[in-house]
């Protein structure tokens, strides 16, 4: 693990791998680096691939009580700055923060893969306070539950609550990955928190001069990233929306991290 300061003074840590141009990858919510190491491999045998920690995660610092999305691009620019990388890849809430990165500093190229922004005000972020008390109080099951439900996580979206609870227990179980996402499940009412916050239109994203291509997957849910990525094409200027077929939320972190980062490894070649 490497790791540098961010602004604020909040520890950092990252994975390098590869050899060639810089690229910097942003995990998803309740994500961690070792989620893409398939990704990085990849990506790896043309590039220098480094896959940060974020807040609250592994050995980096705490979100803060100042959290924000700014503190994100602070710790993503940390290690740009470091690494000498100038190209970005952005998963889910990680694809908010290569947003938010691109609006404060051009890149080389901008890569985003379902990214975590409501345009359009598709989410309805009414249980945000609701799921932020059940957290605090030590709950995981039964928030995690409301989270994939009002997010709208899971392809069964009208069941019963309880179906809900069922499936985050049986996840939530894993001596692994469960017990994992339990540690993390503490950062997201503050994530959560910020992608209600920066709900709008979407016009903000105009300023955005940096090459972008924004992926989706066709068997995503919610479906309403579909749209999102429909969205940023027609906001960012020169943006192109491609949806891949077959895929779902989790392609690069879990299901299909080969073809995804095949399709990042040719975008970020046309921009070298």
């Amino acid at each position: 693990m490497n790791h540098v300061t961010s602004a604020d003074g909040t520890r950092i840590e990252f994975t390098s791998v590869g050899d060639g141009p810089g690229l910097v990858v942003l995990p998803g919510n309740n994500r961690r680096a070792r989620h893409y190491e398939r990704l990085a491999a990849v990506l790896s045998e043309r590039y220098r691939v480094h896959v940060l920690d974020r807040r609250g995660r592994g050995g980096s610092g705490p979100q803060g009580p100042a959290y924000s999305i700014d503190k994100e691009v602070d710790d993503a620019v940390a290690v740009m700055t470091a690494t000498g990388a100038d190209s970005v890849f952005g998963h889910s809430y990680g694809g908010l923060v290569g947003l938010h990165l691109a609006l404060r500093q051009p890149v080389r190229s901008l890569v985003l893969y379902e990214p975590g922004a409501d345009i359009g005000g598709r989410l309805d972020g009414s249980f945000l306070a609701e799921f932020t008390r059940r957290v605090e109080s030590g709950q995981r099951v039964r928030p995690f539950a409301l989270f994939l439900q009002r997010m709208g996580l899971l392809p069964f979206g009208k069941a019963p609550r309880f179906v809900f609870t069922a499936v985050s227990a049986l996840i939530l179980a894993d001596r692994t990955e469960g017990a994992e996402m339990r540690a993390m499940m503490p950062t997201t009412p503050a994530e959560l928190g910020e992608l209600i916050r920066l709900a709008s239109d979407g016009s903000r994203y105009r300023a955005i001069g940096s090459p972008t291509l924004v992926l989706a997957g066709s068997k995503t849910a919610p479906a309403f990233l579909l749209d999102i990525c429909a969205d940023l094409a027609d906001i960012v200027p020169g943006a192109r929306c491609e949806v891949l077929e077959g895929l779902g939320h989790n392609a690069p972190d879990n299901d299909a991290p080969e073809t995804v980062a095949a399709r990042i490894a040719a975008e970020l070649a046309v921009h070298a």
